[in-house]
């Protein structure tokens, strides 16, 4: 039964493949109008446009995105959401999730790609990891999107966890961010897009529901660079634990 399984979910895989090109060219012409105006409000009609498409998309696809904890968000506090990586279907979920305005950290080579790069322009701050220089530029554009009030989504991770276990080590961007601006930390927990394209599998997908839980927000204040570390033991501790037990 396993080469029917398979082929099911090469199926299905293409027909999301389908749907989400579909949306894709809906609202690109949307969206590239939006760059015209200024960063508040072009990220703002940005994430509303992308926001409209993954509540649609993903209930079409059999992916129902289904939040716990969204009363963890005070109103007009930006916050540092940082977030667990399973797979690529983290980033719908996340704009279906998400309240209010954010941008999210993604990698530079990204904005090459066909048609998809202009949504990671508008809707990402771009970094080439590699480059010092770009880190560095990446930073004070993250400090600039909190400072206009919007969330800043990050994967401490780095990559996507393709381990068995709930989290992998997280590295310190999110934390001297959150230090440096003094906002407050959200850790969020994902579950069920790792279901929906499970690792070392090509070109195969799975419909299963994504469950968002928003843990309640972590001060920063009184925090400095020397307790980055202890900062983010403390974060990773609470959302290892909560993986563990929902």
């Amino acid at each position: 039964m396993n080469w029917l399984k398979n082929l099911a979910g090469r199926i299905y895989a293409l027909y999301v493949l389908m749907i989400f090109t579909i949306f894709m060219l809906i609202f690109l012409l949307p969206m590239w109008l939006v760059s015209f105006y200024s960063l508040r409000t072009r990220v703002r009609r940005f994430v509303k446009s992308g926001r409209l498409w993954c509540r649609i998309m993903m209930p079409m696809i059999g992916c129902p995105v289904r939040t716990k904890g969204r009363e963890n968000f005070a109103p007009g506090q930006a916050y540092i959401i940082v977030c667990n990586h399973n797979s690529f279907m983290d980033i719908p979920a996340t704009y279906a999730g998400i309240p209010g305005i954010h941008k999210s950290l993604a990698k530079k080579e990204m904005v090459n790609a066909p048609i998809f790069g202009i949504m990671y322009k508008i809707g990402s701050v771009l970094v080439d990891r590699k480059d010092p220089a770009s880190r560095k530029h990446s930073f004070v554009e993250m400090k600039e999107v909190l400072r206009n009030g919007m969330h800043m989504l990050l994967y401490p991770e780095g990559t996507r966890n393709k381990t068995d276990q709930p989290l992998k080590e997280f590295y310190d961007g999110a934390f001297s961010l959150a230090i440096d601006t003094k906002k407050p930390i959200l850790p969020t927990i994902i579950r069920g897009t790792k279901e929906i394209m499970p690792p070392g599998k090509t070109f195969f997908a799975w419909p299963h529901a994504v469950k968002m839980e928003f843990l309640p927000p972590i001060s920063t204040i009184g925090y400095t660079l020397e307790d980055m570390e202890e900062l983010k033991a403390k974060v990773f501790r609470i959302m290892w634990e909560h993986y563990q037990n929902p």
